[in-house]
């Protein structure tokens, strides 16, 4: 049997001190890190996603940040395909690839045998929500989700109506919720891989989280 590749993922909260943990442990254990955000792929956003800048990387190499232009669309299954292809091509440098922050089912896709194609879809029941909330607003539609798949909902922004009308969508035509659909995909591991969670006091990470939005809006 093939010995599975190493990787380590590395997540929590925002300004919970990641950026300078993963540079920290790249450097003591030869690794390069891909970024696991779904909007540090986007090039200019570099204040709201506080993207990490050059002098902060320290020589560390960095995957996925600023490679679309902000209109261009992207999904979890490019992602998946992306970071897979990333882990191999540092594997084979012998370095040791590090997925840091991000995204829930963007880092589960990649980690866990995830299969997009197989995920179920209904185009005229998507184009369907899709209108109606042009029409009556995003916090309608998330209202719906709510009913019939509360997890998700609470996990989902209503603004983020694309992941949210896609919960719906699955539930629509599997009578499943999303996290139900997630979990029967994610039944094995294809990596040898160490998840690092951080987690700090809340009231000093408020006070962080506070420190970074008065910066940001120096920032401009």
């Amino acid at each position: 049997m093939n010995q599975k590749e190493k990787l380590v993922v590395l997540i929590g909260p925002t300004a919970v001190g990641k950026t300078a943990t993963s540079i920290n442990l790249a450097k003591q254990f030869n690794g390069e890190i891909i970024s696991g955000d779904s909007m540090q792929i986007y090039k200019s956003m570099d204040i709201g996603t506080a993207k990490i800048n050059e002098e902060e990387m320290a020589g560390v190499p960095h995957h996925l940040i600023d490679i679309r232009e902000p209109e261009e669309s992207f999904s979890a299954a490019e992602f998946q395909e992306l970071v897979r292809k990333k882990i191999s091509e540092i594997r084979s440098r012998g370095k040791l690839p590090m997925i840091v922050g991000g995204t829930g089912l963007y880092i589960q896709s990649v980690i866990y045998d995830y299969q997009f194609t197989d995920a179920p879809g209904d185009e005229k029941y998507r184009r369907k929500l899709e209108q109606e909330a042009e029409a009556l607003g995003n916090e309608e539609i998330h209202r719906r989700l709510e009913l019939v798949d509360p997890q998700s909902a609470a996990a989902i922004h209503p603004n983020n109506i694309r992941r949210v009308i896609r919960a719906l969508e699955i539930h629509h035509c599997t009578g499943k919720t999303m996290t139900e659909y997630q979990e029967n995909q994610q039944n094995e591991l294809l990596y040898d891989v160490a998840i690092i969670g951080l987690t700090m006091a809340r009231e000093l990470l408020y006070s962080r989280i506070d420190f970074r939005v008065d910066l940001m809006m120096k920032q401009g």
